[in-house]
């Protein structure tokens, strides 16, 4: 998963429900050094008993902002949602280097 775009993580749910299990697999597939490489990761846990469901919102560093829906889409979707722009972001940081 290509993380060096992403500058914001905002995530909201029941860590005991089985319905967030693709929320808490993206934060754990987050590298160790995300903070201090300037990305902003706001977690809120919601009650053992909430049936509100979880929230996952990604900002990049060109201003565009995803909110995904990881019961609908899966690790795998969610990842390959970000990896989709995080490509395209590339293929423009590259081509703006040389």
């Amino acid at each position: 998963m290509i993380t060096r775009f992403i500058t914001e993580v905002n995530t909201k749910f029941n860590p005991f429900s089985t319905r967030s299990r693709a929320t808490r697999l993206f934060l754990s597939s987050l590298p160790p050094n995300a903070r201090s490489g300037g990305m902003q990761i706001n977690t809120s846990l919601l009650p053992r008993n909430s049936k509100a469901p979880a929230t996952l919102q990604v900002k990049f560093k060109d201003g565009k902002e995803m909110s995904l829906d990881g019961e609908q889409l899966g690790i795998k979707g969610i990842i390959e949602e970000l990896d989709r722009h995080s490509r395209a972001l590339q293929k423009q940081a590259d081509l703006t280097d040389g």
